[in-house]
């Protein structure tokens, strides 16, 4: 087996992929590369792939990436005009999911307990564990409660409880209902939820903790009481 390694060709290629900060698809520049080259042969057989290494710059927020992206000769396809063409296998480092925006600098202002669950649900979702991140939503309820002094039996007298606290509004206590039933059927049955039922449910916390953390202390910060 044959392995070379050397520095990419392909700096200053422009890469349209999912932004950390942007929430969306940018344009992202190769900064930095190196490849690695290899090939086997046994008899009539031969196989050869390859691997990209690439540091990444998105040229909206400058925010910094690792991609990595594989290919190899058994995996190739034709294209529409008949040339074979050898599909590459990305991967982007640290993970992340397309459309949806992390909570970012403003985690300064979340109790240092839901602050963490949100971290780890976060990456649970990107690195594609749907059921660590059902569980992890619940349990980002569950915090919510509890930092509220809600009172209740269950989880679901204590969703209604932040509303007689005047916390949530009724609409919210449904929202946060839902979440917590779909927590409940990934703690309890292992149940994988789809990737749009995860972005909803978690960008509906987001909206949660913004409006009963962040907001609030913003405000505060930008007009103090005299």
């Amino acid at each position: 087996m044959a392995v070379e390694f050397h520095k990419d060709k392909k700096l200053g290629q422009v890469h349209r992929v999912p932004c950390l900060r942007c929430a969306g698809r940018t344009d992202h520049v190769i900064v930095s590369a190196y490849q690695v080259r290899g090939d086997e042969e046994s008899g009539n057989w031969s196989f050869s792939w390859a691997e990209d290494h690439q540091i990444i710059q998105c040229l909206g927020c400058k925010s910094i990436s690792f991609r990595l992206a594989k290919s190899n000769s058994e995996d190739r396809v034709n294209d529409e005009q008949g040339e074979v063409i050898y599909p590459e296998d990305v991967s982007l480092y640290p993970a992340r999911v397309e459309g949806l925006k992390h909570l970012d600098g403003d985690l300064v202002y979340l109790p240092n307990q839901i602050r963490r669950i949100y971290e780890e649900t976060t990456k649970a979702l990107a690195n594609q564990q749907p059921v660590l991140a059902g569980i992890g939503l619940r349990a980002l309820v569950e915090s919510l409660c509890k930092d509220n002094n809600a009172q209740g039996r269950n989880l679901a007298n204590k969703i209604d409880d932040l509303v007689n606290l005047q916390i949530l509004t009724p609409n919210d206590s449904s929202i946060l209902h839902s979440i917590r039933t779909l927590g409940n059927d990934s703690a309890h049955e292992a149940k994988p939820h789809n990737e749009m039922q995860l972005q909803l449910a978690i960008t509906v916390a987001e909206n949660l903790l913004r409006s009963v953390y962040i907001l609030p202390a913003k405000a505060n910060a930008a007009f103090p009481e005299k």
